[in-house]
């Protein structure tokens, strides 16, 4: 079984690994495990608040998908490895992703 890695932009939460499980989306996995991902739209992708960079294992997760794109877009600091993370489903948990959250102070969303 693979195993993903979740980095924070902010720095007072520590790197935490935790075992991928196939059908999962990452926002599922942060949320099982007490990682604070905002997601205000309710995981239906029309937002753009659980926003997160994919760094490694994008090959092991469901095809990014034009709406997807769309609101990443307009997310805080967009980059080329910028994802959903409601809409990051795991295919194939074979492998290793790692994970970067942004800042989540920059954004007023769902809280747990």
């Amino acid at each position: 079984m693979g195993e993903i890695t979740f980095r924070f932009e902010d720095e007072s939460l520590e790197t935490m690994v935790l075992p991928s499980e196939q059908g999962m989306t990452i926002l599922e996995i942060a949320e099982d495990n007490d990682i604070h991902l905002n997601h205000n739209c309710g995981e239906v992708c029309a937002c753009s608040t659980c926003h997160i960079y994919v760094d490694k294992g994008d090959d092991l997760l469901k095809e990014i998908s034009d709406r997807e794109e769309d609101f990443i877009d307009r997310a805080i600091n967009p980059r080329i490895e910028s994802r959903l993370g409601c809409q990051c489903e795991i295919l194939n948990e074979e492998g290793d992703l790692e994970v970067t959250i942004p800042d989540q102070r920059k954004i007023i969303g769902h809280e747990h």
